[in-house]
């Protein structure tokens, strides 16, 4: 009844909407929750070329339209997954995009480098852009063009196309996303979580172990809305994938309509296991109730 296939760059999808990196494990914990064969991808956690321990607990807080989290990207690394993950949940039917980080431009360019002999249902590399830079430069890699565009070049080695996963906790994100596409980027994902910090009423604390958080949910959705439309305007030949507080169709077709290809759904799942498929669901019936006929022109309605 309508053809769901979205472009992001070189890669066709099936469908437009994707889990976001993080909110869903590397995809095993929830196959008895989601059709993953029927989505357009499945996203990882994030991935080091190393086994990292992440930050103390408390990692999680509620917030009245969504969540703050420290996790500190725990994870077993990038040959763990390929060695003992990986073949289970493309058995699942799955299309992959395999999201990395590192604390320094070396560790991407390794982490990269590992996925180079993955199977080809990894279809791409989210360079998960929003970690602290330890080379001495004091920066978040996503607020500096130059750090960003550094990250990118060097991730080149794993021989499939990269999507920069930007920051809008800065005021260059139009800056970044030049610099990384000229760097070697296909597509840019916009965007990662918003800091924040959040106290106890009796501890009178830091709800979180490690202080601050990243702030996901609902309440930053209308900020993703706007980096995607600001960076789609500056950049309207490059395929951005949008995510930030997807709860709905409805959401969805916001971000599309700013200008994202295709789109992610993150901290709902928390809630609601099954809310990507649900967001899927709702952004066909949308469509067909405008008398479409492709999700691929949602966004030329905007």
């Amino acid at each position: 009844m309508i053809d769901t296939r979205v472009r992001v760059g070189s890669i066709e999808l099936s469908a437009p909407v994707m889990t976001a990196s993080g909110t869903v494990g590397y995809g095993t914990e929830f196959r008895d929750h989601l059709d993953f064969a029927s989505l357009g991808a499945v996203v990882t956690k994030s991935l080091a070329p190393y086994e990292w321990a992440g930050n103390p607990a408390p990692r999680l807080h509620p917030t009245p339209q969504g969540m703050m989290n420290a996790v500190g990207l725990q994870g077993p690394g990038v040959q763990h997954w390929l060695d003992h993950v990986l073949d289970d949940l493309l058995a699942t039917g799955a299309t992959v995009v395999a999201s990395i980080w590192g604390r320094s431009v070396d560790d991407y360019a390794r982490a990269a480098d590992m996925l180079a002999t993955a199977p080809p249902g990894v279809v791409a590399v989210e360079v998960n852009l929003s970690c602290p830079n330890l080379e001495g430069r004091g920066s978040i890699f996503a607020h500096d063009a130059v750090l960003s565009a550094e990250v990118i070049a060097a991730t080149a080695g794993c021989a499939r196309p990269r999507w920069a996963k930007l920051s809008a906790n800065t005021d260059r994100i139009i800056g970044v996303a030049e610099a990384v596409v000229e760097a070697g980027a296909e597509a840019v994902t916009c965007i990662n979580t918003l800091l924040g910090l959040a106290y106890d009423p009796d501890t009178l604390s830091a709800t979180l172990g490690a202080g601050g958080g990243g702030l996901s949910g609902r309440a930053i959705h209308p900020v993703a809305v706007r980096a995607v439309h600001d960076v789609h305007q500056a950049l309207p030949d490059v395929p951005i994938v949008g995510v930030g507080g997807v709860a709905s169709g409805w959401d969805a077709v916001e971000l599309m309509l700013a200008g994202a290809s295709a789109v992610q759904v993150g901290t709902a799942s928390f809630a609601d296991p099954r809310a990507t498929q649900r967001v899927q669901d709702e952004l066909v019936t949308w469509a067909l109730s405008r008398g479409l006929t492709s999700l691929a022109d949602i966004a030329a309605l905007a």
